[in-house]
């Protein structure tokens, strides 16, 4: 029982949980038109999905529930995100209304096809999604302060293929896995899996 109790309480569930917390905050600088505290916001709770990560590892804390609760901060936030650019900056989101689309159905999609295979929110952390939320963050930020447009753009590419890695570890895996960091994971435990069968 202290083992499952020091699972879910730990340093960097909770700085997951504070990211999920953010999400509210986030709505309401978004719907009573704060740009600057939102983005001011957004980049705290970004930092805290750093955070949580870094915790994790240095404190020995990795454990299945911290990475499923990462998981859904991520998605939670990336959701608000989405939700929010429409309120404060719909006409910059109608111009580019294509990356956008492929950005939130990069994100989107996997969870749902991970969902009705797993009946869960997968939770894969793979490096190709850190590289893509990393720079759909500053190229969502260039591109709402209107300073850049291009990085939103270009990160749309990233996510894309993200996306396609997700789905395609979701295709090969036969039971819900976390932490499954490339594709080539993914058929390392096909072929381990078919080798070890019956």
């Amino acid at each position: 029982m202290d083992h499952f109790k020091d699972q879910i309480v730990n340093l960097p569930n909770l700085v997951s949980l504070i990211r999920i917390l953010m999400a509210p905050v986030l709505f309401y600088f978004a719907f009573t038109q704060q740009p600057y505290c939102f983005m001011g916001v957004l980049v705290f709770a970004v930092f805290t999905d750093v955070l949580d990560g870094f915790l994790a590892r240095i404190l020995k804390q990795i454990t299945q529930m911290g990475s499923r609760l990462d998981s859904w901060g991520d998605f939670i936030i990336y959701s608000t995100m989405a939700i929010c650019a429409w309120i404060l900056w719909p006409d910059i989101l109608l111009r580019e209304k294509l990356y956008f689309t492929i950005i939130v159905l990069s994100f989107t999609l996997p969870v749902i096809i991970g969902f009705i295979k797993f009946h869960t929110v997968s939770s894969y952390h793979t490096w190709s999604v850190k590289l893509a939320v990393a720079i759909t963050i500053v190229g969502y930020i260039l591109l709402f302060t209107g300073l850049l447009d291009w990085p939103f753009r270009v990160a749309a590419l990233f996510c894309l293929y993200a996306a396609i890695e997700e789905v395609a570890i979701t295709s090969l895996i036969q039971h819900e896995l976390v932490d499954v960091r490339t594709v080539w994971q993914a058929l390392k435990y096909k072929k381990n899996n078919k080798e070890n069968g019956p």
